[in-house]
């Protein structure tokens, strides 16, 4: 790899895999592998990057160590084992959503909230001589979040596999794992305590601190990348709506869809005679937000508009990228 190469590393397995490369060619960055037993991809759209396929943790502890200088994960996974080689760039890739919880029997009735399952937890010190057993792979999230809540008299079981499981087996008492729907709960007859939400996670995109910080061109790559990622999320913001409509002028036309703040779009209309028809007919464009769909068309009806034709924005590119911008703010530290 050149100083001038940067490598991604991106997930090789589980729920954020394909997603990922889902979501990198929805940006215009397809990731291509030329072997699908290799550990290594290409993105053509930007050739400085080299692509490195590795497990969900993995890619935090490549970009901690800076065999990567950039990765996509979980936001839990950085929560749970913070570096401070790493700096989270992105915290919402907007795919792989999910929730980590608390989440007790349903036979528990009364065990609602973190403040009964702390009445549960002393209750068992002082009637069994026990710990209340929570079984969990997030040990330093689940035990920060217990000792914030005041819970004391419990034990991490350090669990691996299906966790759901633990208290039906016996293992455990209470469970803290990652949930998407709530289905694999209650198939095990676990419920979520209502204010039991110790993180909500999504895919995020992270970057080795030094290496950024250190180089000029690494940090330029990584702006290329971030104008694409920015611009595919803002574009997902936003549609294009273009129809017909007949009055005395464009600036007429312009007036009346500025009096309503849904069809003012990013930056105006855009209003062009229609020719070869009558005189007066224009056709008007607009860039709005996804929610204005429905009031833009009525408002545009309501002041002469017809054959409203509607079109997805996939990109969006602004004065320039925000989260290279924040990216820069946070180097400059």
């Amino acid at each position: 790899m050149t100083i001038d190469t940067v490598t991604l590393a991106l997930p090789s397995k589980g729920a954020l895999a394909d997603p990922t490369l889902g979501f990198l060619a929805d940006c215009g960055l397809r990731v291509d592998k030329p072997n699908p037993r290799q550990y290594t991809g290409v993105i053509s759209a930007l050739p400085s990057i080299a692509v490195l396929f590795q497990r969900v943790n993995d890619v935090l502890y490549k970009v901690a160590d800076g065999t990567a200088q950039l990765g996509i994960t979980g936001l839990d996974v950085v929560k749970e084992q913070p570096f401070n080689e790493v700096v989270v760039i992105h915290d919402d890739l907007h795919y792989g959503q999910c929730k980590l919880i608390v989440a007790v029997p349903e036979s528990w009735i009364d065990v609602t909230s973190v403040i009964d399952l702390a009445e549960v937890a002393h209750d068992m010190r002082e009637q069994h001589g026990r710990n209340l057993r929570v079984a969990t792979k997030f040990t330093r999230l689940a035990r920060k979040f217990l000792y914030e809540h005041g819970i004391h008299q419990f034990s991490l079981v350090n669990a691996e596999g299906a966790i759901e499981a633990a208290p039906t087996i016996g293992y455990a008492d209470v469970i803290i794992d990652l949930t998407q729907t709530g289905t694999t709960l209650r198939e095990n007859h676990l419920k979520p305590l209502d204010d039991g939400t110790l993180l909500e996670s999504q895919a995020c995109l992270i970057g080795n601190h030094a290496a950024l910080k250190n180089s000029t061109a690494q940090r330029d790559v990584t702006r290329l990348l971030l104008e694409y990622v920015d611009a595919a999320l803002q574009g997902k913001r936003y549609i294009q709506l273009t129809c017909n409509i007949r009055g005395e002028s464009a600036e007429v036309i312009a007036q009346r869809i500025m009096q309503n703040p849904v069809t003012r779009g990013l930056q105006g209309p855009t209003i062009a005679p229609i020719y070869g028809s009558d005189p007066w007919w224009y056709t008007v464009t607009l860039i709005i937000s996804n929610r204005d769909l429905l009031p833009a068309v009525d408002y545009l009806r309501a002041v002469g508009g017809v054959q409203t034709t509607v079109s997805p924005v996939r990109y969006a590119f602004m004065d320039c990228s925000p989260t290279y911008q924040m990216l820069q703010d946070v180097l400059d530290q």
